[in-house]
């Protein structure tokens, strides 16, 4: 019996995984995610390590409310930082410890997105990324006014670590992201069984005024999306901030909401895998060009303009083009590779269907 168990989970893992090109990669991405501190212990690495985990979730929540519900904001950085701080100044003024200040951050962050949500609900297009754009220098004003609690311009220190093992931070930190990254994919897979949101989202993107003539509630909608995307920018500001161990208005700053933006348009807007790869591509890339620092930025922006003239859905999606290729009469993914589809055995070298 426990033969045939072990029997049938490989077949179901062979099947949904090994058989399917992207998730293929996938697997093993995160198999190679895992085992890395074990290939090397180096203190820098486990902190670069650390901070892509972190920036994954970051760019991931960005991209449910900018690339899935076609809400561009350019405030990103407000839920970010309002978490950090609310996560730092719990941990500080009161000792709660960071697997408490995480998730009240995150709450935190969901107010703050529901506050910027409400503009959200009456303007659309390049007014909203406008209006977006202010929060964070309205929130940065905050931190100067109450300089007595929030540090003023000299921020915070003294926060507690997560871990003082750099190689236990890595590890929490991946189980936060992977959980993170699953959840934020579910909720926005238009095939899921488990949410039937992201099909709604993606309609409300592709165009809000049919979807609303339609029936759909689109109000309720974008706050949701709102909300999860503000709770996701919140666990990466908590866990952030833990790593850090400091917090100033430089979290603020607007670059923090640039990035995500930057990160998921490099990997592919639409696909949390995207953001994702985005953030695990870009960031070390930057990491390496510090031995140029001269040149660093502007190597950096040619990346960025090469990929927008030559691949503009992204590189996850260029890739995912080279090797998969969709069955034309059951629509399964298949490697390209395949002359002939794995489920319905159609021919699928030339995409057309023959039997």
């Amino acid at each position: 019996m426990r033969k045939n168990f072990i029997k049938r989970e490989y077949k179901n893992f062979k099947g949904e995984i090994l058989e399917i090109p992207g998730r293929t990669a996938a697997f093993f991405f995160l198999l190679t995610l895992c085992l890395l501190p074990i290939l090397s212990q180096h203190p820098y690495l486990l902190l670069v390590l650390t901070y892509m985990n972190i920036y994954a979730i970051y760019a991931a929540s960005w991209d449910v409310l900018g690339g899935y519900t076609g809400q561009f904001s350019m405030g990103q950085g407000a839920f970010f930082g309002v978490a950090a701080y609310s996560a730092g100044l719990l941990n500080i003024h009161l000792g709660v410890p960071f697997w408490l200040t995480i998730p009240c951050g995150a709450i935190v962050g969901v107010a703050s997105g529901l506050i910027i949500a409400l503009p959200a609900l009456k303007i659309r297009g390049v007014y909203f990324s406008l209006v977006s754009l202010a929060y964070p220098i309205i929130l940065t004003g905050f931190v100067f006014a109450f300089s007595n609690i929030t540090g003023g311009e000299m921020g915070l220190s003294g926060i507690t670590a997560i871990s003082n093992d750099r190689i236990v931070t890595y590890y929490i930190s991946l189980v936060i992201m992977i959980i993170s990254v699953l959840t934020m994919w579910k909720f926005t897979d238009a095939n899921s069984k488990a949410f039937r949101i992201g099909i709604v989202l993606q309609a409300i993107r592709e165009d809000e005024i049919s979807a609303r003539c339609s029936g759909i509630n689109t109000i309720n909608y974008k706050l949701m999306a709102f909300g999860v995307s503000a709770f996701f920018a919140g666990i990466a500001g908590g866990l952030y901030v833990h790593v850090i161990r400091i917090i100033g208005p430089s979290t603020l700053e607007l670059m923090w909401s640039f990035n995500p933006i930057i990160w998921t348009i490099f990997g592919g807007m639409g696909s949390i895998g995207g953001a994702v790869a985005g953030v695990f591509i870009l960031y070390p890339f930057m990491e390496v060009l510090r031995i140029i620092p001269e040149f660093r930025m502007l190597i950096f922006a040619g990346l960025i303009i090469g990929i927008i003239l030559f691949m503009p859905e992204g590189i996850i999606s260029w890739a995912r083009d080279k090797i998969e290729r969709e069955c034309p009469r059951c629509k399964i993914i298949n490697y390209v590779t395949r002359q002939r589809c794995r489920a319905c055995d159609a021919n699928i070298s030339s995409g057309r269907i023959f039997k």
